[in-house]
């Protein structure tokens, strides 16, 4: 695995997955991030495949400028200003479902764990 900034506290009930050289904007991958920190893994996937199929939105908190309000976004507490990121939802959908793949490698269980460290 590559280097993280901030190694988890129990490696041991953690797993890591890692993308290198991904060609996406950072703003849109730090307000998904933001979108699904704390979420449990299962519902993150589902939220990212809501988003690949513009059901839900992801709302704008931290570089918002220029971002259109639509009605999605209101109901993730934000100000109501989202878009539906396709590219960087795609790619942080493939990260989540290889990590719950090395989940299962571990031996640990998938449905309760937690998205964290993104």
């Amino acid at each position: 695995m590559g280097k993280c900034s901030r190694e988890p506290k129990n490696p041991t009930k953690s797993c890591k997955a890692k993308g290198s050289n991904i060609r996406v904007h950072f703003k849109n991958t730090r307000e998904i991030a933001h979108a699904i920190w704390k979420l449990p893994l299962v519902k993150a996937k589902r939220y990212l495949e809501d988003v690949l199929g513009h059901k839900q939105a992801i709302p704008f908190t931290r570089f918002f400028r220029g971002v259109e309000r639509i009605a999605q976004a209101k109901s993730r507490h934000s100000n109501g200003q989202g878009r539906w990121l396709v590219k960087s939802a795609r790619l942080i959908l493939n990260l989540l479902k290889n990590a719950g793949s090395n989940a299962e490698v571990k031996g640990l269980d998938v449905d309760s764990y937690s998205v964290y460290m993104l």
